[in-house]
C-alpha cells in the first residue's frame, strides 16, 4: 500500500466538527483534546483527529503526530495481548507536551475488523503468529490504508510532521500520499508476558522499531 499516488487523485477532506473533550486515563493522567471530525474521507470511516497541547501553533512548524489504529480490546478493556492501550496513553501525553495530533483511525485488527481479529486470536492460540493468523482467515497480513490519515493531515495544513510510530509502513504510506516525514520517533516498548511473541513478530517480520530481548 506504500506506492506513490497521484495526489490529484486523492480527494480533499474538510473539517466537519470541532469539539473540546476533557480526557482522563485510568492512571489519573488528564488533559484536554480538541476533537475534529471530517467530511470527504475516501473510505467513509468515522476517523478522528485529536488536537493536543498547543496543537494549532505546532501545525505552523512540524507537529508530532501519531496515527493510532483503533483497538477495542487494548484501548478500552486493557488487553495484554497487544501494546495498543499503553501506546495510546503514551502518545496522548507526549503529544500534549509538544503540541500535535493523534489520529484515531477506525481500523480494528489491522483493518480486518473486530470479529475477524478475535478469530485470528483463536488461531494464534493454536500456534500461528499474528500475521499468519490473518492470512489463514483469507485476509491480508495488514489491510490498513493511510489515505484517510493523509487527507486529515493535509486538511489541517500538516504537510510536514514528526511521526510517533514504530511502524515503517505508516511512514511510507504517508510519504506516498503527500505528507513529508521529517522524523520518525519510536514509541516506548510496552512488554508483557502475554505480548512478547506478538511484539517479537512485529519487529522481525515487519521491521517495527522495537528493542526486545533476544533481537
Amino acid at each position: 500500500m506504500s506506492e506513490t499516488l497521484d495526489l490529484g487523485m486523492i480527494p480533499k477532506a474538510t473539517v466537519r466538527t470541532r469539539v473540546t473533550v476533557p480526557l482522563r486515563f485510568a492512571d489519573g493522567y488528564a488533559t484536554t483534546a480538541r476533537v475534529l471530525t471530517f467530511d470527504g474521507l475516501v473510505d467513509g470511516g468515522e476517523h478522528l483527529a485529536l488536537g493536543l497541547g498547543d496543537w494549532e501553533r505546532a501545525l505552523s512548524a512540524t507537529p508530532l503526530v501519531r496515527p493510532h489504529s483503533e483497538c477495542l480490546t487494548g484501548d478500552v478493556f486493557g488487553s495484554q495481548r497487544c501494546d495498543c492501550g499503553p501506546q495510546l496513553r503514551e502518545a496522548v501525553e507526549r503529544i500534549a507536551e509538544t503540541g500535535g495530533l493523534l489520529l484515531y483511525l477506525r481500523q480494528e485488527g489491522r483493518g480486518i475488523g473486530l470479529y475477524a481479529k478475535l478469530d485470528a486470536y483463536a488461531l494464534q492460540d493454536a500456534g500461528l503468529d499474528t500475521y499468519e493468523a490473518n492470512v489463514a482467515l483469507g485476509r491480508g497480513e495488514d489491510e490498513r490504508d493511510y489515505t484517510a490519515a493523509a487527507q486529515m493531515l493535509l486538511a489541517l495544513g500538516a504537510k510536514r510532521i514528526r511521526l510517533l510510530s514504530n511502524n515503517p509502513d505508516k511512514a511510507a504510506q504517508l510519504e506516498a500520499r503527500g505528507v513529508r516525514i521529517a522524523e520518525r520517533i519510536p514509541t516506548g516498548v510496552h512488554l508483557s508476558s502475554a505480548n512478547l511473541r506478538y511484539l517479537t513478530t512485529k519487529a522481525s517480520h515487519t521491521s517495527h522499531t522495537l528493542e526486545l530481548p533476544g533481537l
